[in-house]
């Protein structure tokens, strides 16, 4: 598994969000992490992008997430790459960070609010604990903008849970208190990940039912096809977005 997702982002440290690491490699330099900094990574699960991030800055991070098993393989990457001392790993939700206001020069989060149904929630509480003139980037996917219904339907069947928003991102960082700097459109890296990824199951078929069993197997891989079947069919995005705070 970790040989495919090494061929799929480049890294192998067991995470779900789609994040290569050329995306993450741009992280530190966009939201300008310095030995001062405090990064907020929400929804960190084993530690990619967050643990990865404090190998290239000497800022502090709060890895994030509800999964406190997902929060203890990252806190062993982080021991593992020698910057257990700048990381912490706090187990709550997005959308209800347990910090007190003005606590982070910087928050980042990798497809998490596609699988949040607490969207403006969550995205009022990163503004609640950032500090004045701090950068928030996140990457998230959803359906195009326009869609049918019967295209939203599908769109929404075969992207992650949560993945149908009412307004555009953009609308939603300003009714949260967010001054949109940058938008850009990943969906073409997106494909090529999800292809990647089809191809490495397909190749390694024996040895992924093995581990997966051959039922399980077939449904990961039908879905993976449905979504790759989904995109060039222009019914889903994947989209970075960088913020400032008002």
């Amino acid at each position: 598994m970790r040989t495919l997702e090494r061929a799929v982002l480049g890294c192998d440290y067991g995470g779900t969000s789609w994040t290569t690491k050329s995306q993450a490699d741009r992280i530190p330099s966009v939201l300008g992490l310095a030995k001062d900094s405090h990064l907020l990574e929400i929804g960190a699960g084993s530690g990619w992008p967050g643990v990865y991030l404090a190998t290239l800055t000497p800022c502090k991070i709060t890895l994030l997430d509800i999964p406190v098993s997902a929060l203890k393989h990252a806190r062993q990457r982080a021991v593992e790459e020698k910057v257990a001392n700048n990381c912490r790993a706090v187990a709550a939700s997005g959308a209800a960070l347990p910090f007190a206001q003005n606590t982070f020069r910087a928050i980042s989060h990798s497809d998490v609010l596609c699988c949040l149904p607490e969207k403006v929630a969550m995205l009022i509480e990163c503004r609640r604990v950032a500090k004045d003139g701090a950068n928030m980037l996140f990457y998230v996917i959803a359906p195009e903008s326009g869609l049918s219904d019967a295209d939203l339907d599908r769109a929404c069947k075969v992207g992650p849970p949560f993945v149908a928003v009412a307004d555009d991102y953009d609308e939603l960082l300003g009714e949260s208190g967010w001054h949109l700097l940058e938008k850009s459109d990943l969906t073409g890296d997106y494909l090529e990940a999800l292809k990647r990824l089809v191809c490495g199951l397909e190749t390694g078929a024996d040895q992924f039912e093995e581990v997966l069993g051959p039922e399980e197997f077939e449904e990961h891989l039908a879905h993976r096809r449905s979504q790759i079947g989904a995109i060039e069919l222009g019914l889903l995005k994947r989209e970075m977005f960088v913020a400032r705070t008002n």
